[in-house]
């Protein structure tokens, strides 16, 4: 078992890990104890009633999020032409084609999200098996492969987060930062829960939102009540 400090010891003390909280208490409970040297990330993670395993039953999209994520993160954007010029000048990171494909293969990642235009994704998926492991492969569904590269920019610039089930039905997803308010990081996390409650898969059976439970980088899981979830 892992060796816990004294610090995460005491927080632990500081709240009842087994209670079931309302939002709003379960985040303000979580800044009290976000107490690191720096800004720490907020977190909350769902364990959805749900089978991964089956095609039907997937759950994966991005969702802009009202108060943003606290980090702006680096874009990099594959596309050609007037398409190139067009996410050049809404602030795009990168912008390129053959030659950035040519630095991902020799090793470089210094980006945090991919955008490409439809005509690119033959050439970007050559790039699969090193973009793929690493949750950095442009998606339809996720809005990273379109046209509308300008759109796609802003949208994370912004705040736009993506959101995926895991194996296990888990989806864990950033609401914010430890230097948010918790009226804002609760209007992010209102957001996120609406968003998963409406994929809920039509073949689900059962209580669909199973747990839910909200976090810092360094603190310990806080329990929401599920039936208080939204």
């Amino acid at each position: 078992m892992a060796k816990v400090g004294k610090r995460y010891q005491e927080i632990v003390k500081s709240f009842d890990r087994i209670a079931l909280y309302e939002p709003l208490e379960a985040l303000s409970i979580v800044l009290t104890n976000a107490n690191a040297k720096f800004d720490e990330t907020v977190e909350a993670a769902f364990k959805l009633g749900i089978d991964t395993r089956r095609a039907d039953q997937q759950i994966r999209g991005a969702i802009v999020l009202p108060n943003g994520t606290g980090k702006t993160r680096s874009v990099l954007v594959f596309a050609k032409g007037d398409k190139a010029k067009e996410a050049e000048a809404a602030g795009a990171d990168f912008v390129g084609a053959e030659d950035m494909i040519a630095k991902i293969e020799q090793g470089w990642f210094g980006f945090e999200v991919v955008v490409a235009t439809p005509d690119m994704m033959g050439m970007v998926g050559k790039l699969g098996r090193v973009l793929g492991p690493k949750g950095l492969m442009p998606n339809p569904k996720t809005g990273t492969v379109t046209l509308d590269v300008t759109r796609a920019i802003n949208e994370i610039k912004a705040g736009k987060i993506e959101y995926r089930a895991e194996k296990d039905g888990i989806v864990h997803a950033p609401i914010g930062k430890a230097s948010f308010t918790a009226e804002k990081l609760l209007e992010n996390y209102r957001v996120l829960a609406e968003t998963l409650v409406k994929a809920k898969p039509a073949a689900t059976k059962g209580q669909y939102v199973r747990s839910v439970t909200v976090t810092s980088t360094m603190g310990p899981g806080v329990r929401i009540n599920p039936a208080k979830a939204l």
